[in-house]
């Protein structure tokens, strides 16, 4: 096996040059899609180009093979202009079974390209996906340039001179696990993608089995050789590199740039990061990066369950850590009654639902955002939270630390929403100077001599001391009990509880005078205001920008802060005819909207586990507007 990297030359065929493509990749759960999809996702960054994504995979481990229900799929978006969406329809689908090619072909554009393993498509491989023809031998196919390629075969001839270390030829159940690589190959030939970047990650990732590196290697290449000399593909695509601001990119998943964003709002604040947490899909993986970074203080507890979770983040934050819990859906509603505790004890804290698909266990790997109502009101009594929500992958790397800020400054902890598809979503994101990133204050209290420490004492912002446990002079007692108003003691007085339900609301109402006021991308009063929040801002940016172009009188607004909203929403939303809410749910943010602001939002809902398609939106504001 060579001990150096080269990448083929190049092709000698011809090259069509396009300012975008989309491409999936879809095959069984165990077929390496997510692998394949990730690797292009990279080489397409590393190539200068903007790119969106949306990896798609079923909730089990390992799915029925060969059936629809057990379909993994990984779509990539790559563009030399800025892009905000992994794209609605596919230039290029390559499907590895008759289930991939029956579940993803929908979404396939006429003309588009088709690549087939065509070694997949036997008898039962048809009988598993509910398909009574071949669709490679009908005519169901003939709006598509289709490829028939037996990757099987010819990824196992490409890996079939590798050796084991005692000698042995690999078993054809390991060379098979290689073709995910040669259809990787393939398509990076089909678009002028390098090598190098997933040559080297093949090393660093199998390192330790030459045999598996060598066997990967040679089906890479194989299936970018494949390309080059088969007389099929007459010619292949260059996507030219995007025109972005000056600075140091790399890619970015989710909950990748959310766990950056928290360790980062921990050294800009000096405290201590603590994350207290139960694995739940899709959040798993802010605990799981977290966990890398113990030299910078970084404390990872996986708790037994949910409630012992964010118990355990209350208990951190009343020690002075920057206290964070992380869940989805259900483990939010399992959380609430200790969300109204470290309400009302008034702790600065991070609670983070990353949304799927619901209700109870509902769609765990889909994409959905309808936990709006439920972090804004799902706690017993009136225990108003602060609401903050990402909108892209590496818009959570900002939205950590506002979150962060906010429960500082206000001593009240604050809900971070994100969901599947921002979480799971990559995209570029740039590295920031370190001098641009903004200190976050945190003033813990000294007891005064002569006087007694009162915990419920507040500032200007209605903001309670902090005050660490131990500290000389400031004893004090917390509980879930009400407290009295300045001395902290516990109190049944009716008018102490008015009073301290009133200040506690009022605390987080003044939040809006501390957060940037609403912009909106378009005219300032028109016919039509599209607002919208978390993972809708791709879609519904590009289809307002489309409709703009057109010269439809439409405007954006995208909303970062759910509760408080900003102070001068009501004013914005007054001046536009018609309020079009787009939301992965049955109207939830529409609905407080209405009740809020007494405004006739219209809603576009969607909640089939999938993001909007831009067509979606455009289709609907041209309907608004006919």
């Amino acid at each position: 096996m060579s001990s150096t990297i080269e990448s083929p030359p190049e092709s000698a065929k011809s090259v069509e040059h396009l300012a975008a493509a989309t491409v999936r990749l879809a095959g069984d759960s165990g077929d390496g899609m997510q692998i394949t999809g990730t690797q292009l996702t990279n080489t397409s960054a590393l190539a200068g180009n903007d790119v969106a994504t949306f990896p798609d995979f079923p909730a089990e481990i390992r799915a029925p093979k060969g059936t629809r229900a057990g379909v993994s799929g990984f779509q990539v978006h790559f563009a030399s202009e800025d892009i905000f969406t992994p794209g609605d329809h596919l230039d290029a689908l390559v499907v590895m079974n008759p289930a991939a090619l029956v579940t993803n072909l929908p979404d396939l554009k006429s003309g588009g390209i088709l690549i087939v393993n065509e070694d997949n498509f036997e008898g039962r491989d048809l009988k598993l996906a509910n398909l009574e023809e071949n669709p490679l031998e009908n005519d169901s196919l003939g709006d598509y340039r289709v490829f028939r390629v037996p990757m099987t075969n010819l990824t196992r001839k490409a890996v079939e001179m590798v050796e084991t270390e005692d000698g042995k030829a690999l078993s054809q159940k390991v060379a098979d696990r290689c073709k995910n690589f040669f259809a990787m190959g393939l398509i990076y030939w089909l678009y002028g993608r390098d090598l190098d970047p997933t040559l080297r990650f093949i090393r660093e990732k199998f390192g330790k089995r030459p045999e598996i590196v060598e066997a990967n290697e040679r089906a890479l290449r194989s299936g970018w050789n494949y390309g080059e000399t088969t007389e099929a593909f007459i010619s292949s695509y260059q996507v030219e590199k995007a025109t972005l601001p000056a600075g140091t990119y790399r890619n970015v998943m989710g909950n990748q740039a959310l766990a950056w964003g928290l360790l980062t709002a921990s050294k800009m604040s000096g405290a201590e990061l603590f994350i207290g947490t139960y694995p739940i899909t899709p959040a798993s993986d802010i605990l799981h990066e977290l966990s890398k970074f113990k030299e910078f203080g970084v404390r990872t507890f996986q708790a037994e369950d949910e409630i012992a979770a964010v118990c355990s983040a209350i208990g951190a934050a009343f020690g002075g850590a920057m206290a964070i819990t992380s869940s989805s859906g259900p483990g939010i509603a399992l959380k609430g009654e200790a969300m109204g505790l470290g309400m009302i004890l008034e702790l600065p804290m991070i609670i983070i639902n990353v949304q799927r698909g619901g209700p109870s266990t509902g769609l765990p790997t889909k994409t959905e955002q309808s936990d709006l109502l439920q972090v804004m009101y799902g706690r017993n009594g009136e225990s108003p939270l602060p609401v903050i929500a990402a909108r892209s992958p590496s818009d959570c790397f900002e939205v950590a630390q506002e979150a962060w800020r906010i429960a500082t400054r206000f001593m009240v902890p604050v809900i971070l929403l994100s969901d599947g598809y921002i979480a799971n979503g990559a995209e570029p994101w740039r590295i920031p100077d370190v001098e641009d990133l903004n200190k976050i204050e945190i003033n813990h209290p000294q007891a005064t001599e002569g006087e007694e420490f009162q915990p419920y004492v507040r500032n200007e912002r209605l903001a309670r001391p902090w005050a660490l446990p131990g500290t000389p002079g400031l004893e004090h007692r917390l509980g879930g009990l009400e407290k009295q108003d300045i001395t902290g003691n516990v109190s049944y007085d009716p008018d102490n509880h008015q009073h301290m339900t009133n200040v506690r609301q009022q605390k987080v109402d003044n939040i809006a005078e501390d957060i940037p006021e609403q912009s909106v991308v378009g005219p300032e009063s028109g016919d039509l205001l599209v607002v919208s929040w978390g993972g809708t801002f791709g879609a519904c940016t590009t289809a307002v920008e489309r409709c703009q172009r057109d010269g439809l009188s439409v405007a954006h607004a995208h909303l970062r802060y759910l509760n408080p909203f900003p102070r001068n929403l009501g004013d914005l939303l007054s001046r536009y005819q018609r309020i079009l809410v787009p939301e992965l749910n049955m109207g939830q943010l529409r609905a407080i909207l209405r009740s809020t602001y007494l405004v006739d939002a219209e809603g576009l809902n969607k909640v089939q586990g999938k993001p909007f398609a831009v067509t979606e939106i455009v289709d609907k504001i041209k309907a608004l507007l006919a």
